[in-house]
């Protein structure tokens, strides 16, 4: 073997060692993640150590050499000992039973100089009640026919389902996670009424019948602010081509943090379809993560993409035991982003021009400065180490991460709507699957109503009664007097 024969063996195998090394960092990784996954946990919170080095890249004390002078004070004060709290007060609207406990002795002949009260909490079961509705007929005069009441509207025509009912098994369902088999071992063993399960969803087809005109006003208002977050999240269905197997569909969700209403739109697949056929005409923001079909909506002049932080945050986060050294040191960076974004909302107090000009000032030279860490130290990890990958993808987002900067109503990043699916993550786990791809969006519907409820503190089992029992004779041009926290000096 010649000289040069060697040569080039021996940087095939330096070359190939390299990619081992790369592709076993990669894997210890995931396998990192994947035991985290297994143990419960999987917390992103860091607690950056107070190092000089650190402190030197955004502090403002520091001085030319990059050190930095602390000032130090000695405190003291004295406070009042502070006493147990004691047990909270139980609300006061609940009802009251009240229990007279007299004295085993006679006290007919004694004077009653006070009392003492002490309040504990009972559980009372809910209860079906049998609605009776009884309208007497009366006679006209000769025979002129006859006078009776007619009957109230009803959420579903012909059915036993009073619009409350109905609520409560829609709300078990969809926010308490119980599916309708669970319910209805809850009914016989409470009521002795065993309702059968196909009973159980026909009421859900009805109800959705019922509020789809609501769901299409809920879909046209969610994207007039000019403002969004999407996300998408999976969920099985059955697929009744194939005996015995899952469809995998996708929940895509939109949030209009301005309005405080969610919209989750089923789909058949992951591709571009779907947002894309929902967005068309909109002029605006999207804020989302890196997924490549948001940027090829991105390609319309109408719309602008902008970023979120919490996905390039977490790519540090998963790359922190590979890289303790540098994660830590973006991580730092975040969470300086996020403690003066917290400050600045406090000032800006829902001012968005003012928000944004303190952005501009306190966020964006921070962001900036973390963009140029990154360019200089690109270079020095494997490009598909997780750290290598960290980097990358926040040079590729970056540019969407600017975007935030335009508008003071848009948000860091994308955690509202994380919040808006969580409900679905939970449901998955319960019912594991759709029955059809029609359930699938009959759920969408009604997590749609829920999330929206959520997001603006109200009660859904109150706001789905309420809405069951108006809609059927409710103004169709009127639809959105419906909707969730609507108020009529809204925009």
């Amino acid at each position: 073997m010649t000289y040069q024969e060697l040569q080039r063996e021996n940087r095939q195998l330096r070359a190939s060692n390299g990619a081992f090394k790369e592709k076993i960092s990669a894997l210890e990784v995931q396998l990192g993640q994947l035991y985290k996954l297994i143990q419960g946990f999987k917390s992103e919170r860091f607690i950056p150590e107070i190092l000089e080095e650190q402190l030197s890249l955004f502090s403002e004390n520091a001085d030319k050499t990059g050190q930095v002078a602390i000032p130090k004070e000695t405190i003291t004060y004295t406070r009042e000992k502070q006493k147990h709290p004691g047990r909270g007060s139980l609300p006061e609207h609940l009802p009251v039973r009240e229990v007279i406990l007299e004295p085993e002795e006679d006290v007919s002949t004694l004077k009653k100089i006070g009392q003492e009260v002490s309040e504990t909490l009972e559980y009372t079961p809910a209860s079906l009640v049998k609605r009776r509705t009884i309208r007497p007929k009366y006679a006209r005069k000769d025979q002129q026919g006859v006078v009776i009441a007619p009957l109230p509207t009803r959420p579903i025509e012909k059915s036993i389902a009073e619009a409350c009912l109905l609520a409560y098994i829609l709300v078990s369902k969809y926010i308490d996670h119980l599916p309708f088999y669970r319910q209805i071992q809850r009914f016989k063993r409470e009521f002795g009424w065993e309702p059968a399960s196909s009973t159980l969803s026909d009421w859900m087809s009805g109800c959705c019948r019922l509020l789809e005109p609501l769901y299409n006003t809920l879909k046209r208002k969610i994207l007039e602010d000019g403002y969004i977050q999407a996300d998408e999240s999976p969920i099985k269905v059955l697929d009744s081509d194939k005996k015995g197997s899952t469809h995998q569909g996708y929940q895509w969700v939109y949030h209009d943090p301005l309005r405080k209403l969610v919209l989750f739109d089923y789909r058949k697949g992951r591709g571009q379809h779907g947002p894309k056929e929902l967005l068309d005409g909109y002029k605006g923001y999207v804020q989302c993560d890196g997924y490549s079909v948001y940027d090829k909506i991105g390609v319309d002049p109408d719309i602008a993409m902008a970023g979120c932080l919490v996905h390039a945050r977490r790519k540090f986060v998963d790359a922190r035991d590979q890289d303790k050294a540098r994660a830590e040191k973006a991580l730092a960076l975040f969470s300086e982003i996020y403690s003066r974004e917290r400050a600045i909302k406090e000032t800006a107090a829902g001012d968005a021009e003012m928000r944004k000009e303190l952005r501009l000032q306190k966020v964006l030279p921070l962001l900036q400065e973390v963009k140029t860490w990154i360019q200089e130290e690109q270079f020095k990890v494997l490009p598909k180490s997780a750290m290598g990958k960290a980097m990358t993808y926040f040079l590729n987002q970056y540019p969407k991460f600017e975007v935030i900067f335009e508008d003071g109503r848009i948000e860091l990043d994308n955690n509202l709507i994380e919040n808006a699916i969580r409900p679905l993550a939970l449901g998955r786990k319960n019912f594991l699957f759709a029955g059809s791809h029609k359930a699938a969006q009959d759920a969408a519907m009604l997590y749609s109503f829920f999330g929206s409820c959520k997001m603006q503190g109200i009660d859904p089992q109150e706001w789905l009664e309420d809405t069951l029992q108006k809609i059927p004779d409710h103004n169709i041009q009127k639809l959105e007097e419906l909707l969730p926290g609507y108020r009529a000096d809204k925009p």
